[in-house]
């Protein structure tokens, strides 16, 4: 008997216990459907870092990608940050490393991070970098008129890793006979970025320089040149320059970042057009890999890249 009743109340008890497991599943209906969050949703998605060659002062830099960056960020909803470099070798090891998503580069150092990184890609350019040119300027009182007459005169390059700095013009004076290594008064400078190019060469520091086209007008048109003691002498042919490169986003940021980021960077100009005009153009148009071969080649022929 007493068996019996110890049973009943074991039944019972398990009824209740039951009971209450049910009621507390109804009153929190959503527990059973709860998903782990993903870093995206729980905000640990990491920064999408923008960077650029210093291929001029970095007041002027900051300005223009900071608001780029900032744009970037509203149309992708990613967090965007520019990141300023030192020079252009920290720039290029940077993005080898994955620590720069998008870089703004020249062609040479573009060639340089797409032939390192495997599937980064060159996406957005400026009209004018697909006819860019390289211009020669002189101590105006030489009276050059040719790129020959560079033989035996002092000059200084950009950065060495410019594509409108040194590489395009290095390749031009070579086909004008002249080997910068032994044709000219002592050994050829780099003196690190355009404007300070230009600047040698007006102080008298150099007798030639050679930079980006793009740089020389803009200094000239805000009245920084002083064109009584320096001048253009020699515009190089054309070629492709300058492009953004992106990094392999879509695996570190999710499907479809490449195509919203490019997307981004073609509405750009139309959206921000005082900021395009601080890059010396009105609008990013689409590029690709295959249009800068021809500075791989220059390159490869100049032993400076393998």
């Amino acid at each position: 008997m007493k068996k019996n009743l110890l049973l009943m109340l074991i039944a019972a008890l398990a009824l209740l216990l039951g009971a209450c497991g049910q009621e507390s599943v109804q009153e929190n209906p959503e527990a059973s459907d709860a998903t782990v969050e993903s870093p995206a949703e729980s905000g640990d998605r990491p920064t999408f870092k923008i960077g650029a060659i210093p291929d001029q002062n970095a007041s002027k830099l900051n300005k223009r990608f900071d608001e780029l960056a900032a744009y970037v960020s509203e149309q992708t909803g990613l967090e965007v940050e520019y990141v300023p470099t030192v020079d252009y070798a920290a720039l290029v090891t940077a993005f080898e490393r994955g620590d720069i998503d998008l870089g703004w580069f020249g062609g040479l150092t573009g060639v340089q991070v797409r032939n390192a990184v495997d599937g980064a890609e060159a996406i957005a350019q400026r009209p004018r970098d697909e006819q860019f040119h390289s211009v020669f300027v002189a101590q105006k009182a030489l009276g050059l008129k040719s790129i020959e007459e560079v033989a035996g005169k002092t000059l200084t390059f950009g950065s060495e890793s410019s594509t409108s700095g040194h590489l395009m013009p290095r390749h031009y004076l070579i086909e004008a006979g002249i080997d910068p290594t032994a044709d000219l008064e002592g050994a050829a400078n780099f003196s690190g970025s355009h404007d300070k190019t230009w600047k040698l060469v007006e102080s008298g520091a150099f007798e030639v320089g050679a930079l980006n086209e793009a740089v020389w007008e803009a200094a000239t048109e805000e009245g920084k040149v002083d064109l009584s003691k320096v001048d253009v002498f020699y515009t190089t042919p054309a070629y492709y320059d300058y492009n953004w490169t992106i990094n392999t986003v879509d695996e570190k940021f999710g499907e479809g970042t490449k195509a919203s980021v490019q997307e981004a960077l073609l509405s750009f100009g139309e959206a921000n057009p005082e900021v395009m005009d601080l890059f010396k153009d009105d609008k990013f148009i689409e590029t690709n890999n295959a249009n800068y071969s021809a500075i791989e080649s220059v390159a490869k022929a100049l032993g400076i890249i393998n």
